[in-house]
């Protein structure tokens, strides 16, 4: 499974942005996916998981309510809307397909990985 995404730029703070990841197949379809990020330093996080139906869906206490993570299952593909962004939301942000049908917050749940793309979010 490939994964490219999309949707990232430089924006100011209270604005929005929206990330798309887009599978290359429809195997994805039937496993678990999420966004993480990264800054440099730092631990690759998780903020964001939907489990296969589309349906259950989980976040970062540092996002939820400004974040919402959707799927379209037909299009293979994986969005994350974000508002009221913050400074520190700036990182690299990735999108991952997990192991089993459910989302995990770990990273080693994930098989593959796409590229990601740079959010920054200046004050």
């Amino acid at each position: 499974v490939q994964l490219q995404a999309s949707g990232g730029g430089l924006v100011q703070a209270g604005g929005s942005l929206t990330l798309s990841c887009t599978a290359s197949r429809r195997t994805a379809s039937n496993n678990g996916m999420a966004w993480f990020r990264q800054t440099p330093g730092k631990e690759r996080e998780f903020v964001a998981g939907m489990n296969w139906r589309g349906g259950d869906a989980g976040y970062a206490a540092s996002v939820e309510g400004r974040f919402t993570i959707s799927r379209d299952i037909l299009k293979s593909t994986l969005s994350l809307q974000m508002n009221n962004l913050k400074p520190e939301d700036t990182a690299l942000y990735y999108c991952a397909v997990a192991r089993k049908s459910f989302y995990s917050r770990r990273q080693m749940e994930y098989a593959y990985w796409g590229q990601g793309t740079l959010v920054t979010v200046s004050s």
